[in-house]
């Protein structure tokens, strides 16, 4: 029998090589990232030549790919039994905590952010006012392209700006505070997502480690802070709510989903679905559909009182539409089939109401295929859609147990949008740098794509389902 440490220690080296990676993502951004002018890493040298911003980048995408051998190991490990799920969150910790106090990764979102918060603040609504009605270090970083538009995102992140505000006056601190509420997220994530994976009986080691460390999660939720990873965590959160305490606090939770992002709001189907007896007739899912509607607005709207900005998020929701994103397929459709976006979005809401009306009821593993359905439906055929956006659907897909192909897709664009993260909008013009990065992700992704081929994937592993689940 193999010694103990000796029988660990695979595992002690894939927690360090994430480290590692992560460690490489940190130095790396800070040569690359946008910042303040006025912060001290503004005058870092490197970030002032081109062969320093060249070294920043292959640092980046370096550690990137170190992240990704180090989660691809992981799971692996983990879908065949070598680890459980105290190791998965311990890597996912020890991945995450090099890059609390980094610059927003990846993309400006995080000083529109801290911007959006002292507006907030200040009793100037987001909704009505751009970033640019403020001076000074808040704004110096904020994208230019949004100085001058409202914000299209939900009150509660709003609201949490505006709290970060009062207690910290640095745009970096109040970036940190944001990053927080990601890691927030992150936490009710991993809380949810065994009790999800015990509905479709599947590893709660293996669906964990499948999302958590994921270079997606890294990459664009804790790197990038992006909103969407709360938006996935409570979203995870209203279907075990709904199951475990009752629809009404189901649908109050997708409620707070949607007031971080409306699309996290397609949640509630999941919640009418669960909390409906089995075999549901029409006017049982309509009636029911009513009640989830109405707690779930009441609580959005809820929020944006106590926040002080009202319901003006409306107003704003065609703010993203402005940039075409090459993800978004409807809007490449666009250009060969004019009214391509609207009839996206039709098809997207007709399948929701399919769901809704014909979608399996009581049962919580149905539940969860729907929402993660209706949801990985609305990201492909929005008109506009970042890397990030996925988060909204691959942590629930993550837990409907898929086998095969479909796994292995679910796993290679985890990579993929994580391992690409760096061939964001500040390389805009810099031909030079799109061109090494490119090159750079093109051999990381020849050289790791093989290790998530489907022949190589783990069995899917099946656990038994226990009275009480790890919390």
């Amino acid at each position: 029998m193999p010694h103990p440490a000796r029988r660990s220690s695979p595992s002690r080296r894939t927690l360090h090589l994430g480290v590692l990676g992560s460690l490489l993502v940190l130095v790396g951004g800070l040569v690359i990232s946008a910042v303040p002018a006025s912060s001290w890493v503004a005058d870092l040298p490197w970030r002032h030549s081109m062969p320093g911003r060249m070294s920043g980048l292959v640092v980046v995408v370096g550690g990137l790919g170190l992240l990704s051998a180090a989660w691809i190991r992981l799971w692996r490990a983990a879908g065949h039994g070598r680890a459980d799920l105290r190791l998965v969150r311990t890597a996912t910790v020890l991945w995450s905590a090099p890059l609390l106090l980094a610059p927003p990764l990846f993309s400006r979102d995080g000083w529109s952010y801290a911007a959006q918060g002292e507006l907030t603040r200040l009793g100037l609504s987001p909704y009505r006012w751009g970033p640019g009605v403020l001076s000074g270090p808040v704004v110096e970083a904020v994208d230019p392209r949004w100085l001058g538009t409202p914000t299209p995102y939900g009150p509660l992140p709003l609201l949490w700006g505006a709290g970060t505000a009062r207690l910290v006056d640095s745009p970096w601190a109040m970036v940190v505070g944001h990053r927080v509420l990601a890691l927030a997220g992150l936490a009710v994530l991993a809380w949810a997502l065994p009790r999800l994976a015990a509905w479709t009986r599947y590893d709660a080691a293996l669906v964990s480690a499948l999302v958590l460390p994921s270079p997606l999660v890294l990459a664009h939720g804790v790197g990038g802070l992006h909103n969407d990873l709360l938006v996935a965590g409570l979203g995870a959160a209203a279907l075990v709510v709904a199951t475990e305490r009752g629809w009404l606090l189901g649908a109050a939770t997708g409620g707070l989903a949607a007031a971080v992002k409306l699309p996290g709001g397609l949640v509630c189907l999941g919640v009418l679905l669960v909390s409906l007896p089995v075999d549901a007739g029409l006017r049982e899912r309509v009636g029911r559909g009513a009640q989830v509607a109405l707690v779930s607005v009441a609580t959005l709207v809820g929020v944006g009182v106590v926040a002080g900005t009202g319901s003006g998020w409306v107003h704003a929701l065609g703010v993203p539409g402005t940039v075409h994103t090459p993800l978004a397929l409807s809007a490449t459709l666009e250009l060969l089939l004019p009214g391509a976006r609207l009839l996206a979005q039709a098809a997207a809401l007709a399948l929701v109401a399919w769901l809704a009306l014909r979608g399996r009821t009581g049962d919580p593993g149905a539940a969860l295929r729907a929402s993660a359905l209706a949801l990985t439906a609305t990201v492909l055929l929005s008109p506009v859609v970042h890397p990030w956006y996925a988060l909204w659907c691959l942590p629930l897909a993550a837990a409907c147990h898929l086998r095969g192909r479909a796994l292995a897709l679910l796993v290679w664009f985890s990579f993929a949008l994580g391992i690409t993260a760096p061939l964001d909008s500040e390389l805009r013009g810099l031909h030079v740098a799109i061109a090494l990065t490119a090159t750079l992700v093109v051999g990381l992704a020849i050289a790791l794509t093989w290790a998530v081929r489907p022949s190589a994937l783990p069995p899917p592993a099946r656990r038994r389902v226990r009275p009480s689940l790890p919390g």
